[in-house]
């Protein structure tokens, strides 16, 4: 069975994401195993210059590749990622499951993730050109993961 791994940065604290998460976990059991590690972010000031941000996000990033499993196909969500309809992120990741029994997907916190870190992931990808709130990824990759399984599947849900 598919092993998937969601890696982010910062806890849930809305009980309304914590339930579409739980709800799609339960969903994506018949199809993968899935385990979704939550990293802690670091405090940013309200006032914060470059030089500052850029030492908390390779902090949070230093910590995000400590987590990522040897030997893993890792994935990191950034804006500057290709773009899939839903049908075409299921044949990718159909692809990605044929290299390797082991998918990690990285979602970094509000500053982003490293150079450093990106160069490290065998594919980016992006669900928007819009920001949204790292947590609301999070549920929007569940679904998108459970969405191309049934199409990969073939079981209707995707309409």
């Amino acid at each position: 069975m598919l092993s998937i791994q969601i890696v982010c940065v910062g806890k849930l604290k809305e009980t309304y994401l914590k339930s579409a998460i739980d709800e799609y976990s339960k969903r994506l059991s018949r199809y993968c195993k899935l385990e979704i590690l939550e990293l802690p972010d670091e405090k940013i000031p309200e006032k914060v210059n470059i030089k500052l941000a850029d030492e908390i996000k390779s902090k949070e990033c230093s910590n995000i590749a400590n987590h990522i499993k040897k030997d893993s196909y890792v994935i990191a969500l950034d804006l500057k990622g290709k773009q899939f309809t839903s049908e075409e992120f299921s044949s990718e990741l159909e692809k990605m499951s044929m290299t390797s029994s082991h998918i990690t997907f990285i979602i970094g916190g509000s500053l982003g993730l490293t150079y450093q870190l990106l160069s490290l992931c065998h594919q980016k990808i992006c669900f928007s050109k819009m920001t949204f709130p790292h947590q609301l990824i999070r549920v929007f990759l569940l679904e998108q993961l459970f969405r191309a399984f049934k199409i990969a599947n073939g079981e209707t849900y995707h309409r």
